[in-house]
């Protein structure tokens, strides 16, 4: 699977008192995104994100945004297929605490590596099934034609079953 992009942001430089926060927006590279051995690549190769950072009593809460245009293959038929989501994502990094719930791994020292979360959180947003419409009907198993647009009627083949298996219904068992 491909790294993802480097985007690193220094939170001592945001100069955040506790109880403070800030709000940033900037472009942020995706690179593709591996899904069920299929690649899918966002639409305009970045994203407008936005981040909010607070500065809670020890630690940072963040808050990152985005919308998602992902294209690639269609899991049923390999047609194209564009899947649209809206990234929401939190991470919470408390100082001096050995609850790794309270750790987040996309925290440094000082660094936030915005990439590699992007990424992250772009693959969960993903849905399970990318499919080119709700309906697809996928491909047929005896001939690889796209059923979407097959009219029943005239696609058919003999019940005779799949051809991949004929040698085997030649066995004897006895």
């Amino acid at each position: 699977m491909p790294q993802a992009p480097t985007t690193i942001i220094d939170l001592a430089r945001l100069n955040l008192a506790y109880g403070e926060g800030a709000r940033l927006e900037f472009p942020v590279r995706l690179d593709p995104l591996e899904l069920g051995g299929q690649t899918y690549v966002a639409a305009a190769g970045s994203v407008d994100a936005r981040l909010d950072a607070s500065r809670p009593s020890g630690g940072y809460a963040f808050r990152l945004r985005f919308p998602l245009r992902l294209e690639g293959p269609c899991m049923r038929c390999l047609e194209t297929a564009v899947v649209e989501a809206a990234v929401d994502a939190r991470e919470v990094d408390q100082r001096d605490t050995d609850d790794e719930e309270l750790r987040s791994p996309y925290v440094v020292g000082d660094d936030l590596d915005l990439g590699r979360w992007a990424h992250d959180a772009a693959v969960l947003a993903t849905p399970t099934r990318v499919l080119c419409r709700p309906d697809c009907a996928g491909l047929c198993p005896v001939c690889g034609e796209s059923l979407n647009d097959a009219d029943p009627a005239d696609h058919k083949h003999d019940a005779g079953g799949d051809p991949r298996w004929a040698k085997l219904r030649e066995l004897k068992l006895e």
